[in-house]
């Protein structure tokens, strides 16, 4: 599959994803964007912390990887088995639901409750980030450019297989803000 063909559903659920947070999340009070849905799940505060982690390691890696690799794409891009798997499993179904529940890595799991407009505006920065190096990739080698991941740094995927994770990983926890605010917005009101 060549780049774009590749990267433009990812680069459309990003844009969505942004947009929904600059539309209607920015608006929202902290007492509603923090408030857990039940005991022992995750407001939508804490959803977006937890993305916000994980594009602290993501971003960085993905542009050194990019800057260090400037090779342009000549073959078709396919998915690993791996990067495949991954992606598979941050996957929603049509509901929004996640396929399979999982347990976050430790040192994903947020900690404390900041002011939710903060959270919120480093999730829209790092989604436009996101979008440029999205943009960047169209013309870099997918398959040769290889990325850490959080969970073994030693171990590295094709760039087009982090790319695609990283924004079913985003989808997966942007559906549990939404279902968390909907709940919030519920006992509000």
């Amino acid at each position: 599959m060549n780049n774009s063909r590749w990267l433009q559903p990812l680069q459309q659920q990003t844009e969505t994803m942004l947009s929904q947070a600059i539309a209607q999340w920015q608006v929202l009070p902290h007492a509603v964007f923090a408030q857990a849905p039940q005991a022992n799940s995750w407001s939508a505060n804490e959803c977006l912390q937890h993305l916000n982690s994980y594009g602290d390691f993501y971003l960085p890696a993905i542009e050194k990887a990019m800057q260090q690799h400037s090779t342009p794409s000549t073959h078709p891009f396919k998915a690993g088995w791996l990067g495949g798997w991954f992606t598979r499993m941050m996957q929603t179904n049509p509901t929004g639901q996640p396929a399979k529940k999982m347990k976050a890595p430790k040192q994903h799991v947020p900690v404390a409750l900041p002011p939710s407009h903060e959270v919120i505006a480093r999730f829209i920065d790092q989604q436009e980030q996101l979008l440029q190096l999205l943009q960047q990739a169209e013309t870099s080698n997918l398959s040769r450019i290889k990325v850490p991941i959080s969970i073994a740094p030693m171990k590295k995927l094709q760039l087009g297989d982090v790319l695609a994770f990283l924004v079913a990983h985003n989808h997966r926890h942007v559906q549990q803000a939404h279902r968390a605010l909907q709940a919030a917005s519920a006992l509000q009101g």
